[in-house]
């Protein structure tokens, strides 16, 4: 009877693996195939033949390397920038006491509240202003840090920076600087490589600020390249899927890439709760 437990949870874990992965594989699927398999009565689950073909047809439609260059150049910059200045300003807010703190970090978690679309055209203004329309500036400098990320990294450092540690490299002569590469930094890694991995598919993934101040044609993100392949009076599903299982790769790298810290963030928030 003890394994029965057991047996029931690596059941559900790998029905909910299953379930979560079969979406891609069967992307994967019509990608390699003809749009025909996608009208089939029963649903083609063996990968097929076209793959190659169908990659050189999304090629030849729309810059599809280009739209992958802007989007690792966009997403690339914004996770750094989000990385480092919420980092800094988290350990600030947790580890630091200067006037004004608590209010301060009230109005930034209170951007958090206000609904991004309301704030669309006073910042196309300000972009066009700044003569950033169809330029990657347009869509970095507006995410270069964001108040999820600061809250996130202001948790990180309450729990995982112990004050008497900041007080402790002070007075042996640390610059605030230094308790903060050598005292706080190692202690939020796997909180940094989670919110690298969060912050790299939101900005990836994000479609409707590009597409409002990126030139589709001369500029264009992946998501926005994606829209230009399912438009017109016909959708070619096996050309959009191609494209789409082209998109999520560089994505599934950064997984990998950050899969241990992640897991290693995920656990000991787990332990610390």
């Amino acid at each position: 009877m003890r394994g029965q437990p057991r047996f029931i949870t690596y059941g559900l874990l790998i029905s909910v693996g299953a379930a979560s992965i079969f979406p891609l594989y069967w992307s994967f699927v019509i990608a390699s195939r003809d749009n025909s398999a996608i009208a089939e009565k029963t649903p083609v689950l063996v990968p097929g033949g076209n793959l190659l073909a169908n990659i050189g047809r999304v090629f030849d439609t729309v810059d599809f390397w280009l739209a992958l260059r802007n989007s690792l150049i966009v997403s690339g910059t914004v996770t750094l920038s989000n990385v480092i200045l919420a980092s800094i300003a988290g350990f600030a807010f947790a580890r630091l006491r200067f006037p004004g703190r608590n209010g301060l970090f009230l109005v930034v978690v209170g951007t958090a509240l206000v609904p991004g679309h309301l704030g669309v055209i006073p910042l196309y203004l300000l972009v066009s202003d700044f003569g950033w329309y169809g330029r990657l500036e347009a869509v970095i400098v507006p995410a270069l840090v964001g108040a999820f990320s600061v809250f996130w990294m202001r948790q990180a450092c309450e729990e995982a920076v112990p004050r008497d540690l900041v007080d402790a490299a002070r007075v042996d002569g640390c610059s605030l600087w230094r308790a903060f590469w050598h005292a706080a930094l190692p202690a939020i890694r796997p909180q940094v490589a989670v919110l690298a991995m969060l912050t790299f598919m939101a900005t990836w993934n994000d479609f409707f600020w590009p597409l409002v101040v990126l030139d589709p044609n001369d500029s264009p993100t992946v998501q926005v390249a994606l829209s230009r392949l399912a438009s017109g009076y016909f959708t070619d599903y096996s050309l959009m899927l191609t494209g789409a299982t082209i998109a999520v790769l560089p994505v599934l790298v950064a997984f990998v890439l950050f899969a241990r810290r992640i897991i290693d963030g995920i656990m000991r928030g787990a332990i610390n709760g």
